[in-house]
């Protein structure tokens, strides 16, 4: 009976022993794990920390929030055109009356700097210009209506002269229309157009630069 308790007694003992071990076995495993859980987030957090990448989350925000505003400023751009009028031709004009050969009177718009010829010719007023402005003919000779606008307006050049010397219908007030330019003092000019043109201008003639 000795025997047998101590043998009882034994495996009792190996029992519990057995037992503490599977415990403490288990409790590491454990901690491995959560150690492990822990160091695989921190090897995961570190190239984001360091390449700056923001989570899908963030990303999804910011880019909401970047179209947002994006938006937002496209809107007040186009909000700031309109309050400009729109169009964005800013570009100044004068009012010149054309007397034209069968009669009729047209009012246009010159742009400031543009030739009497250019408006005619944008406006569909039967102006010719044969030599297209290069002071190679007489063809856009026109007559201004008022010697004060004509007073104001720089005196012609020399070529200028020679070729009104060819113009049909001559006055003290002619010019010819190239040489006429848009500008603030002969707002409101009328101009007239000759019955009449002569036209010496030579298809093989090359025109000099002016």
């Amino acid at each position: 009976w000795r025997a047998l308790g101590s043998c009882r007694g034994a495996d009792v003992m190996l029992r519990a022993g057995c037992e503490v071990v599977r415990r403490v076995a288990s409790r590491g495993a454990t901690a491995a794990r959560v150690q492990g859980s822990a160091a695989t987030k921190s090897a995961l957090a570190a190239p984001v920390a360091r390449s700056g990448v923001v989570p899908r989350a963030d990303v999804a925000i910011h880019n909401c929030c970047s179209t947002r505003g994006f938006a937002g400023a496209s809107a007040a751009s186009s909000g700031h055109g309109h309050g400009h009028g729109g169009s964005g031709d800013t570009t100044e004009t004068i009012d010149v009356t054309f007397h034209e050969k069968d009669g009729s009177v047209t009012t246009v718009k010159a742009p400031i700097g543009q030739s009497m010829l250019e408006v005619a010719h944008r406006n569909d007023i039967e102006l010719e210009g044969a030599c297209e402005g290069s002071l190679a003919c007489s063809t856009c000779h026109v007559i201004i209506n008022s010697t004060q606008v004509y007073d104001s307006l720089p005196e012609p050049d020399d070529d200028e002269n020679d070729m009104l010397d060819l113009a049909f219908g001559l006055t003290e007030t002619s010019r010819l229309g190239c040489q006429v330019f848009a500008s603030k003092e002969i707002d409101g000019m009328v101009l007239s157009l000759p019955k009449a043109t002569r036209n010496f201008y030579v298809d093989d003639f090359v025109p000099k630069p002016h």
